[in-house]
């Protein structure tokens, strides 16, 4: 066995013909794209790209295969120059009723090991969903339903960014999956823990202790691929062994899970609508400290303080280290210059992730920007918390030191 990368959620901005997909996604994500930029600039061995039950990618999809650059693979995926393996996927928003009873909608990322598999269960979920062509839509059935769907033409349901405040489980339709999904919880093999959580937040909720936990990028952009991945130890690259890993078969495994600090991801802490500004003081804020509003968008953080019911963080034995790291384009300094002279050296971005020493990037871009890139990488970048659907900012100490304390913000 050996390790590889895996990024499993990656969308499609536009079709090769120009068709929206993802509206919110730049255009330059098409199928294509997606296969050789992590195989020529990221270096990821497994992407998931989860708009492929659009007919308009499924065209696109049989388009790449016919050139003879990639294929099917009998175990599942699509294998694009014998380096990448690409699992079929669709995000699919479903309609749920939250603990207070109200309507509430979270994501599904639904993964098929064919191209046909995934086609008819394009075909089924067009009686479902309004426009079958668009990411992300929204169905008129529950998770607990579609996962039937799913397993019918052999696939896995997978919750998506989980603890966000809009369109997840956690965040704004339930404090438990086992509510929504009653006796099929167990056909859930892991939950995707979204840029504004991590293993120590998501480990305080009991019902998860048994749950393979994965760091996705959610990508709207090419540059964006691999801003969070998992490392896995795996046999081949084909959706067999994906599924393996999930459950935790055979000796496969996620050995890490690399992702930004939470404090970084847009809906870390809770948010004053009002004031447009998030809300510091001690866990759970549930109104503004400043205008008394309860205007508010309900923190990642904050909600987790909630819906916990452990005290205290204690993982499971077989839960991987989570690893802070910054991805190259969000370090002070590294501009897409800087990124393609060092890809122009050594290949591709996991290699300076995880292979290089800092002689080795010192040589090419020198003293300051090699440490800046080392510091990132090894999660020691200072950081200010995000909410409200605004990211924040890392920065190191030689441009300005901002430290993050418990409570509250200090400048020197």
């Amino acid at each position: 066995m050996y390790e590889v990368f895996a990024d499993l959620h990656v969308h499609i901005g536009r079709s090769e013909q120009g068709k929206p997909i993802k509206i919110t996604a730049a255009k330059s994500l098409n199928f294509a794209n997606i296969a050789r930029e992590c195989v020529e600039r990221k270096g990821i061995n497994i992407v998931g790209i989860i708009d492929c039950a659009s007919p308009y990618v499924i065209e696109d999809i049989e388009d790449f295969l016919s050139t003879g650059e990639a294929y099917e693979l009998e175990k599942g995926g699509i294998i694009y120059k014998d380096k990448v393996c690409i699992i079929l996927g669709s995000e699919i928003e479903t309609s749920e009723i939250n603990d207070d009873g109200k309507t509430g909608s979270a994501h599904n990322l639904c993964y098929f090991p064919h191209l046909k598999d995934i086609k008819a269960f394009s075909k089924e979920m067009e009686k479902h969903i309004k426009n079958i062509t668009l990411s992300s839509q929204r169905a008129n059935i529950s998770a607990y339903e579609l996962i039937d769907i799913v397993k019918k033409y052999n696939g896995i349901l997978i919750p998506a960014h989980c603890f966000t405040p809009y369109k997840s489980f956690y965040g704004n339709c339930t404090s438990s999956l086992k509510r929504i999904f009653k006796e099929k919880y167990d056909d859930i093999f892991a939950i995707e823990l979204g840029l504004s959580a991590d293993t120590f937040l998501a480990d305080e909720i009991s019902e998860l202790e048994t749950k393979t936990f994965l760091t996705n990028s959610d990508a709207h952009s090419l540059p964006r691929i691999a801003r969070e991945y998992n490392k896995m130890l795996i046999e081949d690259i084909n959706f067999e062994e994906f599924l393996k890993v999930l459950k935790r078969e055979d000796g496969r495994k996620i050995i890490s899970n690399y992702g930004l600090d939470p404090k970084l991801g847009k809906y870390h802490r809770t948010y004053c609508e009002a004031c447009g500004k998030p809300i510091p003081g001690i866990a759970p804020v549930t109104k503004c400290d400043s205008c008394d509003s309860k205007n508010i968008t309900m923190g990642v953080f904050d909600r987790i303080e909630i819906i916990k019911d452990k005290e205290k963080t204690e993982s499971p034995e077989f839960r991987p280290k989570y690893i802070y790291q910054i991805p190259l384009t969000f370090i002070p300094g590294v501009g897409n210059k800087t990124i393609d002279k060092l890809l122009n050296v050594f290949g591709t971005e996991m290699t300076i992730l995880h292979k290089l020493s800092n002689d080795d990037i010192e040589g090419v871009v020198g003293e300051k920007l090699a440490q800046n890139i080392i510091n990132a990488r090894d999660g020691k970048m200072n950081i200010i918390e995000g909410g409200g659907g605004n990211y924040r900012s890392s920065n190191c100490w030689n441009v300005i030191i901002l430290l993050v304390e418990v409570n509250f913000v200090l400048f020197f």
